[in-house]
């Protein structure tokens, strides 16, 4: 297999698309642990994506692109948790219009994570790749980038690209 190649669904073996589909089930590790803390999920991914790193290219890609996407939709409600700990806990129970509209974005962008997350572990136990919006080419750029030869060396290294 050369390097530019993506693996096929018949290559790969019953281990490494379960392991690709794992990635995208991390999102539910807060409500695993009984928690409502959303660090909990990022911490997950992170952790995942560490253990699946030695793991073959197909694998390391679901996980990267697990975890990459994992970032914002944890700030998201992290922000939305730390607001509404503010308004109950310090601000005797005032809202604003704002905070309900932070609140619809939040829930929004939770299901539009969900539903691709959903999607991702399906494709990825089908042994197919799946690539979100934004995150999908950034990962594959990370995952299966191009090795160029360095003119000082002539074993393959890992270069930028040059533009």
């Amino acid at each position: 297999m050369e390097y530019h190649d993506l693996e096929q669904p018949a290559q790969l073996s019953k281990k490494e698309k379960e392991d690709a589909m794992g990635a995208y089930l991390m999102m539910f590790a807060a409500i695993g642990a009984g928690l409502p803390l959303p660090i909990i999920n990022l911490i997950a991914s992170v952790i995942y994506y560490f253990v699946q790193k030695n793991n073959t290219r197909f694998v390391r890609f679901h996980s990267l692109q697990s975890l990459w996407s994992q970032i914002p939709t944890t700030l998201v409600n992290a922000g939305a948790m730390y607001w509404t700990l503010q308004i109950f806990f310090f601000e005797n129970h005032s809202t604003s219009d704002l905070y309900f509209g932070y609140l619809i974005m939040m829930v929004v962008l939770n299901l539009i994570y969900f539903a691709f997350s959903i999607v991702g572990a399906v494709q990825a136990r089908n042994g197919k790749m799946y690539y979100f919006l934004f995150f999908g080419k950034l990962c594959y750029h990370q995952v299966y980038q191009i090795r160029e030869i360095n003119e000082n060396d002539s074993a393959n290294v890992n270069l930028p690209p040059r533009l």
